[in-house]
Parts: structure tokens; C-alpha cells; sequence
């Protein structure tokens, strides 16, 4: 038994992590705007003990009549509804800086950390669909590289706006009649590239000192990004070579930031189907598999590769990538299903998109919950990652199926908790509290 424990994040997709998941007979496909289910998912999470409930965001998605991925709620107002029927568990959203402001950030997450207790936590992302840009007048999308760069002030003002109202500064005092110590207030006075702010927030710092930063991304400017800022990081690997050397790099980035190890969590994503055998484990891969429409399988695969297969046979072979009209992306993700093709021998079409059909080019294991424990734990206890972003195929089932099978082999293992280390997500990760870069300022000598 280990002392060591991994930390695990229930990314929820809804209808489900399979681009097929809402024809599955028992997936909630017309529940995806209701709360109650909402609350019944967050529920199951914190049953499991997971650190973190997940939700990504991307807008601006094509609306087809046989998918249902472009419809979805704002999650920063799902967590806001969520914190109040949950307890411990965290609480993560996805947020862009591409299209937004840093007040409207900070704020929004400053409330739900408040509101919470201490379990909010923003997912920083650059708004890699281009088709967002039309949403807000802009006749193009920046390009990779400025997005990254934009990113970074971005998260600095936030962080900034975050720190600018002490939690010391809330006086109340009636009897005296003081509400506020104004010399803990600490106005924004920032002017950049891409922002000027003068102000402050208008709450103080929240339970968590600041809702934790997590970050998605693995290219170049990606991993620079989450060494300065992340605390978590959400990331896509497929052999445990690759996520020990993505893992190595980005913990060696940390010091230069004057930062530890242990200051940043990586946690890869995982695509999870799992059965009591390994024979029902791999019927529920194939069934899910079944109800891929050809068209939905060639317009999946397409918005990975860059290549428009509308109207291809599924049994023709992967053509060639196409080229980016951005060259500053690296296109991470493309090059992982190339490479997955490349090694499985996947030889059609059909083959490739069944292959990332939830995954999506994250790692898929399906197995037993001994298998799929014996993978998670060589990973874990090899430098491979941290903990995991589990993504079940289908909710509610498949979800459940993780919880109810694959939690209580980790935890017969020692390597995830029984019980809840602390309220906040910093405590229940192992993170410390962000010191508060203004007080020594007003701290008086001696206290």
C-alpha cells in the first residue's frame, strides 16, 4: 500500500463522452438542461470522493440534426447551482480569455469560491474553435501564438483583481461603525498589451486565498503557461513514454517560477468503459460504437485532422493531413491520432473515428477494474501523471459503472481516499494557499 494518492477529476460531457453516447438506451439525452440530473451527477461524483467535478466549454459549434454537441449550458452558472447541494467536492469550469474581460472573470469565479466555501476552480483555455470569433463581430481568430500570449495577461490581471480586496479588509464593526480597512484594499492599476484595469474587485479574497487556476493545453506556449500560472493541468497522452516526458517538462519548468513540484497537479485524461469481465466491458465499447452515424463518424474525425471528409466512404484509408491556415499551432491533438493510427494499423476511416469515438485522442482503457486500475496505477506510480480527468462514455451509467467498480479497486489499493482530506479543493489536492502579494505592505512590524 501507498501512501502516495492519486487525484481524479469527473469530466462531464453531457450527453455523454461518446459521440454516440445519447442514442445508448440508458443515457439522460433529454436531461442535459435539467438541474435535478445536474445535481444527481455532481451527487454521484462526491459519492466517489473525486476532487473535482469537470465541465469544458467550446460555443460556436455547427448545429447538426444528428448530434447534440452543440447545445450545452453555461457551466460557471452550473457550478453556481451546484455548490449549494455539494459539500467537498470541487467545482471547475471552463472559461475563455479569448472572448472575455478579466473583471468578468475574476468576479464570476471569486463569487462561486465564495458561495462554495473554497471549491471553485477556472480552467484556463484560448478558444481554439474559430468559428467563436464570428459570435462576437471579429472577422478573424487570433491566431495561436497571440492567443497564448493574450492568455498570460489575462490570467496576471485576474490574479491581480483576485488580491486586490484582502479578506482582513471586512472590518464590521457596528458598535464602531468601520465596514471596510481601506489600507487593505489594493486598487488594480494595470496597463499592457491587451489590458488596461484600474479598480478592484468588488469581493474580498475568498476561502482558497484564489479558486484554482487548472489549464488545458500541451503545446509549447501551453506547458509555459501552465509552469507560470497552473495548478493544475489537464493534458492528452497515449503511452506512458509521452506523458513521462510531457510530465518531466513541465515539473522542470516550475523552479524558474520559483515554484515546486508539487505546486502543479498533472492529470491526463482518461476514456473509461468498464465491465464486471473484460467480455461485457468490450460488448459496451462495440455497442456504443454501433450507433456512430457514417456522417456524424467522417464530421467527428474531420474537426481533429483538419481535413473536410464530408462525403468520403468510411472505408477509405486516413488521406493526407491537411495544413492549418495557422501556423503558429502545433496541432497537438492532430499529431496524437495520427500517431494512434499510424501505430494500431488503423487502416479506414471507420477505424479511426470508432477508435477516438469518446477519447477524442485521450488514453481509452477498457477492461475490468483490476485492468483498468493496474494501467491507472503504472502511470501514477511512475511519473506519468499525478492523478486522472475521468471520462466516463455514458451518464448516468457509465459513470456510475467508474464509481461503483473502479473506485473501490483504487481505494482496496491505497491509492485514492475513503474520505475527504478537507472542504476546500486546494486541501483535498495537496496545493497550499496563495500568499496575498499586498499584505506585507500593510502588515504592521511585529504582527
Amino acid at each position: 500500500m501507498t501512501k502516495k494518492q492519486m487525484k481524479l477529476g469527473a469530466f462531464i460531457n453531457l450527453p455523454g463522452q461518446h459521440v454516440a453516447s445519447w442514442r445508448y438506451p440508458s443515457t439522460g439525452s433529454n436531461r442535459t438542461f435539467d438541474l435535478d440530473y445536474l445535481i444527481e451527477l455532481a451527487k454521484t461524483a462526491e459519492r466517489g470522493k473525486f476532487d473535482t467535478i469537470f465541465f469544458a466549454d467550446v460555443f460556436g459549434q455547427t448545429l447538426a440534426e444528428n448530434s447534440p454537441s452543440a447545445l450545452k449550458l453555461d457551466p460557471v452558472i452550473i457550478l453556481s447551482a451546484l455548490a449549494a447541494v455539494t459539500k467537498n467536492i470541487g467545482l471547475t469550469a471552463t472559461l475563455t480569455t479569448t472572448y472575455n474581460e478579466p473583471f468578468h472573470v475574476a468576479r464570476k469565479f471569486s463569487a462561486i469560491d465564495h458561495l462554495s466555501k473554497g471549491r471553485a476552480a477556472w480552467n484556463v483555455v484560448t478558444s481554439a474553435n474559430a468559428s467563436e470569433s464570428f459570435l462576437f463581430g471579429k472577422e478573424k481568430h487570433l491566431e495561436h501564438a497571440t492567443r497564448y500570449e493574450r492568455a498570460e495577461e489575462f490570467v496576471d490581471v485576474v490574479k491581480k483583481l483576485w488580491f486586490s480586496i484582502e479578506d482582513e479588509a471586512l472590518v464590521i464593526d457596528k458598535e464602531k461603525g468601520q465596514f471596510l480597512d481601506l489600507e487593505k484594499v489594493h486598487p488594480v492599476d494595470h496597463e499592457g498589451k491587451w489590458f488596461k484595469v484600474q479598480g478592484t474587485l468588488d469581493s474580498a479574497s475568498t476561502p482558497q486565498g484564489h479558486p484554482v487556476i487548472v489549464q488545458a493545453g500541451s503545446s509549447e506556449a501551453g506547458k509555459e503557461l501552465a509552469a507560470k500560472t497552473a495548478e493544475v493541468i489537464f493534458t492528452a497522452w497515449q503511452t506512458l513514454e509521452d506523458a513521462q516526458i510531457f510530465y518531466r517538462d513541465v515539473k522542470g519548468r516550475l523552479a524558474k517560477y520559483g515554484r515546486q513540484p508539487d505546486d502543479l497537479k498533472i492529470m491526463p485524461g482518461v476514456f473509461i468503459t468498464v465491465g464486471k469481465t473484460e467480455k461485457e466491458a468490450l460488448a459496451k465499447q462495440k455497442e456504443l460504437n454501433s450507433y456512430i452515424l457514417p456522417e456524424v463518424g467522417l464530421a467527428y474525425l474531420s474537426n481533429f485532422i483538419g481535413v473536410d471528409l464530408t462525403g468520403y466512404d468510411v472505408n477509405a484509408p486516413l488521406p493526407n493531413f491537411g495544413e492549418m491556415e495557422d501556423k503558429t499551432n502545433p496541432q497537438i491533438r492532430t499529431n496524437i491520432i495520427r500517431d494512434i493510427a499510424a501505430r494500431e494499423n488503423l487502416h479506414t476511416l471507420r477505424e479511426v473515428y470508432e477508435r477516438i469515438a469518446g477519447a477524442r485522442g485521450h488514453r481509452e482503457i477498457v477492461g475490468t477494474p483490476e485492468q483498468i486500475v493496474d494501467q491507472l496505477e503504472e502511470w501514477f506510480l511512475n511519473e506519468g501523471a499525478d492523478g486522472f480527468n475521468i471520462m466516463p462514455p455514458t451518464f448516468p451509467e457509465g459513470f456510475n459503472d467508474i464509481v461503483d467498480l473502479v473506485i473501490p479497486e483504487l481505494q482496496r489499493r491505497g491509492l485514492f481516499r475513503t474520505e475527504y482530506e478537507s472542504n476546500t479543493l486546494r486541501g483535498n489536492l495537496g496545493l497550499s494557499v496563495p500568499v496575498n502579494p499586498n499584505k506585507k505592505q500593510t502588515q504592521s512590524v511585529g504582527k
